[in-house]
């Protein structure tokens, strides 16, 4: 762990005592973001990013606002936050606004997390250039391959945090990415493109560059031949690669600002049957290795698991400091970790299976949802379900309806929860949905 981001955030915060603040927190990141593209058997661009930045958050005579800086010069940085206390005196009282209670911090977990790696460190160019070309020549071996698009991520950062009333704490972090992206001539002057990419904490998590351009040529090519689906009510099937898409949209919501600002249908919930029995939600940031593990949040308040939903009875939601303070709910945690979704016992073709007839959903293709009412219209493709097989691929479909009663016509979920995300969720069924198409 770098001693001198630790040094910059202690700084940091003696600075804005000494200029008037009450209490400051102060949060030192520095990265390393590396990205290679790789288009049609030649790399197309590179980009390798470095960041350090230095962010604070003032309290002063009632009042708090937040500043960020990237400039770390002794001398500038200290005039830099000199001003801030001064901004921040001159703003509106704000009495809700107040630093993380110390009490929050107590009990963090020692659980090794396991988030950095070193092999991710050491990566050099010509590592991510063998990856890119096995991903670009598997993926471009069908004959109607017109354009292939290949990926390769990684990134490293540490964290450092410190606050004026006894926080302290320090993270690094690793990721690394493959993907790859395919087009295909498919009938007329029509193009069929799908693509798959994975990614993990440690390099091993990953699967090797032939394995994920073979999953990305077989997506592509299963959307040749796409029609425009049919208008119907049906079963849907969504596949574990988009249902954490889904799980998203449903948890929008589900915090104690939109409750507080009335903008979520989460609001008078809470201890409710609200969804289907078969839907289980828990947030939990002590995942070994998980994309969004940690041992705190933002305001420093300790991890542990927190169930949302169990067997669709909302038993919590995301409830931060401040707007805790506003709608009188005790704080939880005020942003997301990984979100584990209870599975079933069944593979995917067995869902299929049992689904008889509807549609497979593959990738959504945009739309919106409405936190305050749950209502929403996205665009998918996907494949029909003809008696319990995949059929034709289809496409132009839009799927119409309302949240809570979407999760609540949840019927069975899959065995294979998608592991390339922060949110762990499986393939899932839904009975009786709406869907436009011809």
């Amino acid at each position: 762990m770098s001693a001198d981001l630790q040094a910059s955030a202690a700084t940091a915060i003696e600075t804005l005592k000494a200029a008037g603040a009450e209490d400051a927190w102060a949060s030192v990141l520095q990265s390393r973001n590396v990205d290679f593209n790789y288009r049609d058997g030649a790399l197309e661009k590179v980009q390798d990013t470095t960041a350090r930045m230095l962010a604070v958050q003032v309290y002063a005579n009632g009042r708090y606002s937040t500043h960020q800086t990237t400039d770390l010069n002794p001398d500038r940085l200290a005039n830099f936050l000199k001003e801030a206390v001064a901004i921040t005196n001159a703003l509106e009282p704000d009495p809700q606004r107040n630093i993380t209670p110390p009490e929050l911090f107590a009990n963090r977990p020692d659980t090794a997390l396991d988030l950095s790696d070193e092999v991710i460190r050491r990566l050099d160019r010509e590592q991510r250039m063998e990856w890119c070309v096995l991903l670009d020549q598997e993926a471009r071996k069908h004959e109607r391959v017109i354009s292939a698009t290949s990926r390769v991520s990684s990134g490293t950062q540490t964290r450092v945090e410190a606050s004026s009333n006894g926080f302290s704490g320090a993270e690094e972090s690793t990721y690394c990415v493959l993907g790859a992206n395919i087009t295909l001539k498919d009938r007329g002057d029509r193009r069929a493109s799908d693509g798959f990419s994975a990614v993990a904490r440690h390099v091993g998590d990953v699967p090797d560059a032939i394995s994920i351009a073979k999953k990305a040529l077989e997506y592509a090519v299963a959307r040749l031949d796409s029609q425009k689906g049919p208008t119907m009510k049906s079963t849907m099937v969504v596949d574990s690669r988009v249902a954490a898409s889904l799980i998203g949209r449903l948890m929008g919501p589900a915090n104690a600002r939109s409750v507080q600002q009335g903008r979520s249908f989460w609001a008078d919930l809470l201890g409710k049957q609200a969804f289907s029995h078969g839907l289980t939600i828990i947030d939990d940031p002590l995942v070994i290795r998980g994309l969004a593990s940690r041992q705190y949040d933002s305001e420093g308040i300790s991890a542990k698991a927190l169930p949302i939903v169990e067997e669709g009875v909302i038993r919590n939601i995301y409830v931060d400091t401040y707007y805790g303070r506003k709608a009188d709910m005790p704080p939880t945690t005020g942003s997301p970790s990984n979100r584990r979704v209870g599975t079933g016992n069944k593979s995917l073709d067995e869902l299929i299976g049992d689904a008889g007839d509807g549609v497979y959903v593959t990738s959504w293709l945009g739309g919106n949802a409405d936190g305050t009412t749950g209502d929403f219209s996205l665009g998918l493709s996907g494949h029909l379900i003809e008696n319990g097989r995949v059929g034709r691929p289809v496409g132009e479909m839009n799927v119409t309806g309302n949240l809570r009663d979407l999760f609540s016509r949840l019927e069975a979920t899959g065995n294979d929860p998608f592991p390339y995300s922060g949110t762990l969720a499986p393939s899932m069924v839904f009975s009786g949905v709406d869907f436009s198409g011809t």
